[in-house]
């Protein structure tokens, strides 16, 4: 039976002790910005070329806004963009029509140039949040515990520009600092994940997985589609956990190919190429994925994050693993990630209305909207269940999207080429042949 852990007087100094911290003193990246008529292409180039994460997309001129910023453009919007490429023959006229944005993206494709104020926060997980100088780290707790990850943090008064970016990472990392110092909040964190009510631990579809051999734009539509930034990756032959992908995998492997081909990679050659890097430049084999368990303690799972440099830990059952290739699942039962921690901080310090999956449900609720009429599309994807508290949203027969084939746009030996071909998605040959 899951046991509730009870807090006592002592979290009441913790908030007022985290209430006199400045958000803007845990700033931890510079903004970097893109004209928002700066074509997708040139953004990927930009968010690899700096190593960044994010990208502030400007506002459009003559714009009556406050803030000189319409939106964000990152790896997960970079996933959704892919995507809607390599499966956009899928999509009928009267579903295009009904989405506006889409719909735009399809014209400017056509026209061969696909601006980015287009495709920020297309993945609906990437929203534009800002705080104001002299917010309090509580404010960011706000903010984080409801599913966001970075936030912009404005210049003073009365000025419109912004002065950094702190990232859900570097709060987290605030936290594990004041555990150091504070004894009482170091015994908190001792409890076990079990023993804490952790919103993706105890979900009822918090694993978003796909078998091995599917391929590598499974993987894509999954994350899009299910509002995720990750998806496990599990043994066809023993249902266990084998590694995962992430919208970064995706950003930093599949942008750069000098074919789309790579889509239809399987996704166990595709962890091959992920693991190919870090064994050659530091020596250090980063597979298989990171894990935890029920009765890992919070400050233990705090700490495998921030040197692992994770934003979630996929969780698996103590128990032996089953010989069953699917019912057992290895033991997978669950994911706990930064934002699952904060959002526990967060009703610490009585901050009202923490919802941290808000972003996911909102993404998952407009993607089931938006493919309602695909039943092919709904039916290629099924719920197991792998251990006894959250399922695995899992792909069983995905097959109904063709693969990509390469499209020749000139000078193939360019490693922009493929994604020029995304960018510019090619449409010209493709939707002439499905519409």
């Amino acid at each position: 039976m899951l046991q509730s852990v009870s807090l006592g007087a002592e979290s009441e100094e913790w908030v007022s002790a985290w209430s006199q911290v400045n958000a803007r003193d845990l700033i931890d990246s510079r903004i970097v910005d893109v004209d928002a008529e700066t074509s997708v292409e040139d953004a990927c180039d930009l968010l690899l070329s700096e190593d960044i994460l994010c990208l502030a997309v400007k506002a459009l001129p003559g714009t009556s806004s406050d803030s000189p910023y319409i939106g964000l453009f990152d790896f997960s919007d970079v996933n959704a963009f892919l995507t809607l490429a390599a499966t956009r023959h899928t999509i009928s006229p009267d579903e295009l029509r009904a989405s506006p944005r889409v719909d735009q993206i399809v014209s400017a494709a056509r026209a061969g140039r696909v601006p980015v104020h287009l495709v920020s926060n297309l993945s609906e997980k990437n929203f534009l949040e800002t705080l104001p100088y002299e917010a309090a780290l509580l404010s960011l707790l706000s903010v984080f515990s409801r599913g966001t990850h970075r936030v912009l943090i404005r210049a003073p008064a009365p000025s419109t520009a912004h002065i950094g970016i702190v990232s859900d990472r570097r709060l987290l990392t605030w936290f594990s600092t004041y555990a150091q110092r504070t004894p009482s909040f170091q015994n908190y964190l001792s409890n076990s994940l079990y023993s804490l009510h952790l919103p993706s631990l105890h979900m009822y579809a918090s694993v978003v997985a796909a078998m091995a051999s599917e391929q590598v734009l499974d993987a894509m539509r999954l994350m899009s589609e299910q509002g995720v930034s990750t998806v496990a990756v599990i043994d066809d032959e023993l249902g266990t956990l084998l590694s995962a992908v992430s919208v970064t995998d995706i950003g930093k492997i599949v942008v750069p190919s000098q074919s789309n081909q790579i889509l239809s990679t399987p996704l166990h050659q595709f962890i091959a190429q992920i693991k190919a890097p870090d064994g050659s430049t530091d020596g250090v084999d980063k597979y298989p994925v990171y894990v935890v368990f029920p009765t890992s303690t919070l400050s233990y799972t705090i700490q495998k994050l921030l040197a692992t440099n994770a934003h979630r830990l996929f969780v698996t059952d103590d128990a032996s693993i089953s010989s069953s290739p699917i019912s057992g699942g290895g033991g997978l039962c669950g994911i706990v990630s930064t934002v699952d921690i904060l959002s526990l901080f967060a009703r610490v310090a009585n901050i009202p209305d923490v919802d941290p999956t808000q972003r996911m449900r909102h993404r998952r609720a407009s993607s089931s909207s938006s493919h309602s009429s695909r039943a092919s599309r709904s039916n290629s994807r099924t719920s197991v269940r792998l251990s006894a508290s959250p399922r695995i949203v899992a792909i069983d027969n995905p097959r109904s999207s063709p693969m990509i084939r390469p499209v020749s746009s000139g000078g193939s030996d360019n490693p922009r080429n493929s994604v020029s071909s995304l960018d510019a998605f090619q449409w010209s040959e493709l939707v002439a042949r499905k519409e």
